[in-house]
């Protein structure tokens, strides 16, 4: 009786032996095969933030920073030239050998005179200035004597221009010259800056006297060309 109950008791042993090793392989080989959500949820998230780092350092650029606020668009990649294909170099901003700039001479002063052909005022008659003032022509007149001095001899120390036009750029000047030059007469362009901008002046001359400068006005009025003197001071 002994006997028996001792071999059960063994048999029992071996076969409670055998069930917990045969749910310890099934675990483990349970956890083994199923994924985990927290491990597969945290590599996938690792996996995106490596290809957002990969793209964001293949865009990159070292100059971003001096974009601004409104950042201008980054130059395309510049593929590698092919072979037997030459890169033109790209145009330098600032010349190697730059000129300086030619300080500008101060032109003189030029008075544009009104048309002789209107009429003008009449100056006052000698014998009745020296009726009303009796001491008028008795005292020296220097400036008076001086400009009587240079009118004997045709100068009254100025140049005269006939203008036959001032234009913005240079191609509408040299026609107006050139249409000068066909009707007989030789002018010259001449550039200067006016208000912040730059004119064509159209000009003949340099005349001594005013006399010939409004014989040539007339003629180019004549001719429909629209004139005016300018008188330059010697």
């Amino acid at each position: 009786m002994r006997r028996h109950q001792r071999g059960g008791t063994i048999l029992g042993l071996i076969l409670g032996l055998l069930v917990g090793v045969g749910a310890a392989l099934a675990v483990a080989v349970y956890v083994t095969n199923v994924p985990v959500p927290f491990v597969n949820k945290a590599g996938v998230k690792g996996e995106a933030k490596d290809k957002a780092e990969a793209q964001r350092n293949q865009n990159w650029d070292p100059n971003s920073p001096l974009y601004g606020k409104n950042p201008a668009r980054a130059p395309a990649a510049v593929a590698p030239a092919a072979q037997g294909v030459v890169v033109p170099e790209p145009p330098r901003t600032v010349a190697d050998n730059a000129t300086p700039p030619v300080e500008a001479k101060p032109a003189k002063p030029e008075v544009v005179l009104p048309d002789a052909s209107k009429p003008a005022d009449k100056p006052a008659d000698k014998t009745q200035v020296a009726k009303l003032d009796p001491k008028a022509g008795q005292g020296a007149d220097p400036l008076g004597d001086l400009a009587k001095a240079r009118s004997a001899d045709g100068t009254d120390g100025f140049q005269y221009f006939v203008q036959a036009g001032a234009f913005r750029t240079q191609s509408d000047g040299d026609a107006q010259r050139a249409k000068l030059a066909m009707m007989g007469w030789e002018a010259r362009v001449s550039e200067r800056e006016v208000n912040g901008r730059t004119v064509y002046r159209v000009r003949v001359g340099p005349f001594n006297k005013r006399d010939d400068a409004d014989g040539l006005k007339g003629k180019l009025d004549g001719a429909g060309v629209d004139a005016q003197i300018v008188r330059v001071q010697r």
